[in-house]
């Protein structure tokens, strides 16, 4: 019988975002375990930034998901989770959403969490998210790096990140860190190293959870 795949779909066109995707979720991969397959929704915006890029590739995200009967579990690599419950609707398999499952890990390393925004007008459309979950009041803050998707995903972007970082940390009292974009992926560790605190990259977090669920369904 062969191992189970987790197929992580990235909702933006932007290659090089999946390639970090990809890169992010490597030594999740071990001998015997799931495939880990990243993909990108072509038709999608090269980055997901408005409510409209949200609404908009809900479907897109459903027909993807309806049609592949290879994969044992699916992630959403977007931190607004686009789509996540329409999705859910249309298969029995699990659908895990980065944002979703970031949160809940920092939940389980500290007290009260913060969140690196992309953009300010970001986080609203992420406090709507937490309000529903019931989970505001464990959020210390969220600040954004005014950077788009694709600039997240740079190389230049690490010395903005621990700024937002730092000014998490000391002025909101965060004790853990979720990074609200999956184009941060390739800067989760050099982060943790120079916060000091833990540092969630949360489509690590949501295959995480796609490979417990699948490897206690075995």
């Amino acid at each position: 019988m062969s191992a189970p795949r987790i197929h992580v779909i990235n909702p933006n066109s932007n290659e090089t975002v999946t390639r970090g995707i990809d890169d992010a979720v490597a030594a999740l991969r071990f001998p015997g375990g799931p495939e880990i397959v990243c993909t990108t929704l072509k038709e999608g915006p090269i980055g997901i930034e408005t409510q409209e890029h949200v609404d908009g590739v809900a479907i897109p995200l459903r027909r993807i998901v309806e049609a592949d009967n290879a994969s044992g579990a699916f992630v959403i690599a977007c931190y607004s989770d686009p789509g996540l419950h329409v999705c859910r609707e249309g298969t029995s398999r699990p659908v895990f959403g980065i944002a979703e499952c970031g949160v809940l890990t920092a939940l389980s390393r500290a007290e009260r969490f913060g969140v690196i925004a992309i953009k300010q007008r970001s986080i609203a459309r992420h406090i709507r998210y937490l309000r529903q979950m019931g989970l505001t009041d464990r959020l210390a803050g969220e600040r954004p790096l005014e950077l788009s998707v694709a600039e997240s995903a740079s190389d230049g972007t690490l010395p903005k990140m621990i700024e937002v970082g730092r000014a998490l940390k000391e002025q909101d009292g965060a004790g853990a860190i979720v990074m609200g974009c999956a184009g941060m992926a390739r800067h989760r560790k050099p982060l943790e190293e120079a916060l000091g605190i833990p540092v969630i990259d949360p489509t690590q977090a949501a295959v995480t959870m796609a490979l417990g669920t699948l490897q206690v369904a075995r």
